[in-house]
Formats: C-alpha cells, sequence, structure tokens
C-alpha cells in the first residue's frame, strides 16, 4: 500500500500478487490490486477483482465505494450509485462515498437528490473543504436566483478557508463574485492570490479575465498545465458539474452530416483531447485516431479510456505544425476557447490536413456583429461569428459552416457556443 500510495504501481502490483500467492483470497489484496489495475487501464478486471474481495468481506465500505469510482469513471453512473448506497449502507459516516454518492446523483440530473446529498454530506463532515467546494459548483450551476450565487461564493469562502491549499475554490470564488456584478471584489481576490503566488499563471490569467489586466491573445501554456493537471483526476466529475454538458457529441452529430458512413478509413486527431470524451464518439469514423493535449494528466485518464492509438502531450500548433498533411480530420471539442487570437493555430491545422480534409471545432460564442474575440470572466474566450468566418478564410478554408447551440449550462444559465466546419480545398485550389 505504501508503494501504492507513492505512485511505484510496478512495485505495488508485484507485492500485491506476493500476498495473494501465499493468501489466495486475502481480500485487501483483492481489493486495492483491483484499484490499481484500474489505474492501468484495465478497469474490467479492476471491478472483477474488487467484487471477489467483496464475496469475501461483505461489508466494507471502502471497497464498495472505489468499486462505485471504476463504474463512475467508466460512465456507469446507475451502477456507481448502487455501490456508493451499499458504501454508506455499511459506514454511514463515508465522506467519499457521500461526496460520490451527490456527485453522480447531479450527473443523472437529480438535483433535489444530490442536495440533499451534499447537505448530508456537509453535516457529517463540516470541515470537509472539497465538500464545500462541490456544494459552491452545485449552487452556481443550478442557479434559480442571485441568492444561489451569494450562498456559492460564501461557499467557496469556506472551502479555502479551510484548506489553503485549495486554489480551484479562489477561482470559484472570483468567478462567482464576477457573476454577481462585484468585479472590483473578483479581482482582490485574484491580485491578493498572486501577491501571495506570484509565479502562478492562474490568478494572472484569471485577473485578466475580470478586466484587472490586458487580456493576452490566448491563454499561456502554464496556466492550461496548471488547471488541468490541477483537476485531472475530478475533471469528468467537474464537466458533469456543468449540467448538460454536450459539445463532444454536438459536433460529432454535425460532423456526421458531412462525413461518409463510419468505416474506419480516416486518419483523425482529437485536438485538445482532454480525458478522451471524444473518442468513444469519433472511433467508428478512425483507422488511426491520435489525441494531443497540453496536459500530461488528462491524457493520464485518456489512457484509461482507452480507443486512442496514439497520444501525446504537447502544444496544440506546434504539434499541427509538425505533422503537415496527416490527417483527414481535426476536431476539437472546447479547446480553441484557450485561444483568443485563432489565426495561427487554424493556419496549423489547415496545413495538418490532407487536401479535402475537415476541421470541426466548438467555441462559445460572443453574439455581437463585430469582428473581434474578448477573453470572459470563465477564463475562457468568446468569438464572434464574423471573426471566425474572417480567419477561417485566411487560413484557407471553404465549405465553412456554422451554427449555434447550447453547449454547457453554466451558472444557471444556458452557455451557447458555435458549432464550426470547414473544408481544406483539394490540391490547387482554395
Amino acid at each position: 500500500m505504501q508503494a501504492h500510495q507513492a505512485g511505484d504501481l510496478d512495485r505495488a502490483e508485484r507485492l500485491y500478487r506476493d500476498v495473494l500467492e501465499s493468501y489466495v483470497a486475502q481480500p485487501d489484496a483483492l481489493h486495492y490490486l483491483g484499484v490499481l489495475e484500474h489505474q492501468r487501464g484495465r478497469s474490467e478486471e479492476g471491478a472483477e477483482l474488487i467484487r471477489t474481495a467483496l464475496r469475501i468481506t461483505p461489508r466494507h465500505p471502502d471497497a464498495h465505494n472505489n468499486l462505485g469510482n471504476i463504474h463512475k469513471e467508466c460512465g456507469r453512473l446507475a451502477e456507481a450509485e448502487a455501490c456508493y448506497r451499499r458504501a454508506l449502507e455499511h459506514g454511514p459516516a463515508h465522506c467519499n462515498a457521500q461526496s460520490n454518492l451527490a456527485v453522480v446523483l447531479e450527473a443523472q440530473e437529480r438535483p433535489e437528490e444530490a442536495f440533499q446529498a451534499y447537505t448530508k454530506l456537509l453535516q457529517l463532515a463540516p470541515r470537509f473543504a472539497h465538500g464545500h467546494y462541490l456544494l459552491g459548483l452545485f449552487l452556481r450551476n443550478y442557479a434559480q436566483g442571485v441568492e444561489h450565487i451569494e450562498q456559492s461564493a460564501e461557499c467557496f469562502r469556506e472551502a479555502h478557508r479551510l484548506d489553503p491549499g485549495n486554489v480551484r475554490a479562489l477561482e470559484g470564488l472570483g468567478v462567482s463574485l464576477y457573476t454577481l456584478g462585484r468585479h472590483a471584489e473578483a479581482a482582490r481576490v485574484y491580485r491578493d492570490w498572486l501577491a501571495s503566488e506570484p509565479d502562478n499563471p492562474v490568478p494572472r490569467h484569471m485577473l485578466a479575465a475580470c478586466g484587472g489586466a490586458e487580456a493576452p491573445p490566448r491563454a499561456d501554456d502554464a496556466y492550461v498545465r496548471e488547471v488541468f493537471d490541477g483537476f485531472a483526476d475530478s475533471f469528468d466529475e467537474q464537466l458533469l458539474h456543468n449540467l448538460g454538458y454536450r459539445a463532444p457529441q454536438v459536433l460529432v452529430d454535425a460532423l456526421a452530416r458531412r462525413l461518409p458512413a463510419p468505416s474506419g478509413a480516416l486518419d483523425v486527431l482529437d485536438a485538445g483531447c482532454g480525458t478522451g470524451l471524444c473518442a468513444p464518439l469519433i472511433r467508428p469514423h478512425a483507422r488511426h485516431l491520435a489525441g494531443v493535449d497540453l496536459s500530461g494528466g488528462m491524457v493520464d485518464k485518456a489512457h484509461l479510456r482507452g480507443g486512442y492509438d496514439e497520444l501525446a502531450v504537447a502544444e496544440l500548433t506546434a504539434w499541427l505544425q509538425a505533422h503537415p498533411g496527416s490527417y483527414d480530420l481535426v476536431l476539437s471539442a472546447d479547446t480553441l476557447v484557450y485561444f483568443g487570437e485563432l489565426g495561427p493555430v487554424l493556419g496549423a491545422a489547415h496545413e495538418a490536413l490532407r487536401p479535402g480534409g475537415q476541421v470541426a471545432f466548438t467555441l462559445e460564442a460572443l453574439e455581437t456583429e463585430d469582428d473581434r474575440s474578448e477573453l470572459s470572466s470563465s477564463g475562457r474566450y468568446r468569438h464572434t461569428r464574423r471573426y471566425v468566418e474572417r480567419v477561417l478564410g485566411e487560413a484557407g478554408f471553404g465549405g465553412v459552416e456554422i451554427a449555434a447551440d447550447t453547449l454547457r449550462r453554466e451558472a444557471g444559465r444556458e452557455v451557447v457556443g458555435w458549432v464550426v466546419l470547414a473544408r481544406r480545398g483539394e490540391a490547387g485550389m482554395s
């Protein structure tokens, strides 16, 4: 277990198996080897090992909770819920199981039950900082009035008070304050944070996002790494908090109208693959599916999800520039929202495509008639339709289609985005 906790999975696996050679039904070794197998990307084998352990020690709340985590991370939410409820049946004060139960109830769009579960969590563990943070996110995402945003701000304050290392709580506090129109307070949160951590790229970026500094042309690599490495383990969980998150599905549905029937014939790049949510949706079209992301933590999760032939940790524009004429399709769900200036990355995408190849991506919509982009208080950029059309044209794309659609809900409101499709011309054509 010490080797496992230290991240030395090879040694931990060897030692667990040594234990099981001497004592074939040792339940703890079965349980933790199951967790390790899941971490290795062998989730079904891991789940079966934990089930075996539970046949020996059926009243073990940690094992039920960890089996639930495997189901949750594999998208089997009903099975995960059942596991968390069994964990709580055998360990009523099991905070992690209670927290996980709230998350999967929310993910199944059962907000009243989720709210009750979060409330019970904080009754069980009033000093559990992550519980206050999760409740803050829930209140903001389901806000039906200004009072819910105010309550979310207080939850984020309490989460940071209890755990000063929880910088996600500070970011959440700043966003809630900005949403309330308390822009000066939001800027002060980020300035104070930056003063205490002058090398931290997150408060620097978020200070610009709330108008307290000049906006950069794109999010700094260090900011993207810091944010996404920092919550890679809970990324899908956080997406579930953005109720109705549907950018990958919307993007692939739009592409289906332009692609031939799935035949495994295309070389595809998932540009900004994150934890791999696009992989199962686009895989039927792909002969070779590559994923690239700036966050190593995210790429590790994409390895676990599976479906890729190749995964790499790299900056997107540089990767595209290094792979000219390599792809039939480049798709990017909610990655270009971290680029204010789209010209360089779309120019690189054009060169990475073969003649006739297609690019497909989502952006957050800035619904004005001008030609511009802006950094919003979320830390993401928004773009006008006119800007997108111009930059695609300058990059050499034709066959442009831009449609508005809802990509997620945030702070009680729908986030409208652009679903953008374009084609590189045949050889010799624009």
